[in-house]
């Protein structure tokens, strides 16, 4: 199978649909995640910037020195929380250590003079561990630069740094991305199945189009109709139509030319076949005698293979619905059939026998008053079911040779009538069984049929809603079984 018959319609909308989602969605939790982090960064920054400038009130300036008035209870305030603890350093640049932790991260180096009294924001890594034997962690950090001292030329600058572990602002980032990205995901998952219920509802009526092609048998050409379908689909299902109706254009003729030179051959050879056969019996015995015997025999079967023919044409859709299904009694009509045909079976030294419901010659008001508890009526078409009884008869009688038996039965099966017609020939192989249904195919080349006659008897049995089937009878030959609902 190549990758042409593996592609799907509804698979590549499906991709294409719900692809630029999946894509939006991975730059909304993108975007999401930086808009919350620098929320996260703004709300911290807030945090430190008013805990730089609380620290940088308690060092007061005094003459050119400093006067650091931090109580205890202040700096407990600052360490209060131990998993979110605020860390801080007071130093006099160039590196004069004065108060807090020696481990915070120095701001970036300016390019030029430092900015006084505006607060630097900036990430930091502490180098080792701090004086809680706490690791190393990513921080940030809020900086500030002071001058101090009573001499304005000789004035001194302090650095006031107070940093929080970043761990807590990624923690903030994640909760704000969760509580974005939840709704905005369950969004996206009803945009989903929207568009699947979408997609599906608007390839119904392909698949519809594919079920009414699918469900219908080789001989049905019936125009598709698709009234509701979108106006593409209307297109292809006219475009359809117009297929289907050359095609029955050119079945018609062909079949009206099968029918027509039926008739046409119907005439002539009777009259040799009848030409034949008086010319056998004047005839004497000799080389001649079996010339004639064999023009008689070809005679018959051409006869046969026409009348075949003719029987074919009226089990056509065409010829079928031109004609009213009534109901009827097939007890009565095969009984009437095998007796008809009992002539022809003792001319071949056949025994043709019948076994079932016995309606005699009443009329059918009577005959129908007169069944038994388990009906065997059906609904149907009288000359399509003689026809295809006949055929079973003539074709059980041509298979199974002189001498062999062939009984014909009807009975009730629940809701359905069986049709059944055995013989005692040397039947049908099992691999074979399907095979004999086919038009012309002959399973033996004993006898002289056409290989017309089960192929008649299916197409008129289905056109009844009906089935056929083919199954070894007791102890040797064939058993050929119609179902038909009962009516």
């Amino acid at each position: 199978m190549g990758p042409s018959s593996r592609f799907s319609l509804k698979r590549q909308l499906l991709l294409w649909l719900l692809l630029p989602q999946v894509v939006l969605w991975l730059a909304g939790a993108l975007f999401s995640y930086r808009l919350a982090g620098r929320y996260a960064n703004e709300a911290v920054d807030a945090t430190l910037l008013q805990a730089t400038r609380s620290l940088a009130r308690q060092v007061k300036p005094m003459g050119n020195g400093l006067l650091i008035d931090f109580p205890r209870a202040a700096q407990d305030v600052l360490e209060a929380d131990p998993s979110d603890k605020l860390l801080y350093t007071v130093s006099s640049p160039p590196g004069q250590f004065i108060l807090g932790n020696r481990n915070l991260p120095s701001p970036p180096a300016p390019s030029a003079s430092p900015p006084l009294g505006e607060a630097q924001f900036y990430d930091g890594e502490l180098d080792g561990r701090d004086g809680d034997g706490q690791p190393s962690s990513l921080v940030r950090v809020a900086a500030l630069y002071l001058q101090f001292g009573e001499n304005p030329k000789a004035q001194q600058t302090m650095l006031v740094q107070v940093a929080r572990s970043s761990a807590n602002r990624e923690l903030l980032a994640r909760r704000l991305l969760i509580d974005t990205m939840l709704p905005l995901s369950v969004l996206i998952v009803l945009m989903s199945m929207i568009v699947w219920a979408g997609v599906g509802a608007g390839l119904a009526p392909i698949a519809r189009l594919r079920r009414l092609v699918e469900g219908r048998k080789p001989n049905d050409l019936r125009p598709i109709e698709l009234d509701a379908a979108p106006q593409e689909l209307r297109s292809l299902a006219q475009a359809i139509n117009d297929l289907l109706d050359a095609v029955r254009h050119n079945v018609q003729g062909q079949r009206r030319f099968i029918s027509d030179a039926a008739h046409q051959l119907r005439t002539p050879l009777a009259g040799l076949k009848s030409q034949s056969e008086l010319a056998l019996a004047e005839a004497p015995p000799g080389p001649l005698t079996m010339r004639l015997a064999r023009v008689q025999e070809s005679a018959a079967r051409s006869a046969h293979l026409v009348n075949q023919l003719l029987a074919l044409a009226r089990t056509e859709p065409e010829s079928v619905t031109r004609q009213t299904p009534v109901r009827l009694d097939l007890g009565r009509l095969a009984r009437e059939v095998t007796a008809e045909l009992v002539p022809r079976a003792l001319q071949q030294e056949v025994d043709l026998g019948y076994d079932g419901p016995d309606c005699g010659d009443r009329d059918d008001d009577q005959a129908r008053d007169a069944l038994p508890a388990e009906s065997v009526e059906v609904t149907g078409i009288a000359l399509l079911l003689r026809e295809a009884l006949v055929n079973l008869i003539d074709n059980a009688m041509r298979y199974a040779g002189r001498g062999s038996s062939v009984t014909v039965q009807v009975r009730r099966a629940g809701a359905e009538v069986e049709l059944i017609v055995s013989d005692n020939g040397p039947g049908v192989p099992e691999a074979l069984r399907e095979q004999v249904f086919e038009r012309f195919f002959r399973g033996t080349q004993e006898g002289n049929g056409c290989g017309l006659g089960l192929a008649i008897v299916k197409e008129i049995v289905e056109r009844h809603g009906g089935r056929i089937a083919l199954s070894d009878a007791e102890p040797t030959g064939l058993r050929v079984t119609l179902r038909l609902p009962g009516a």
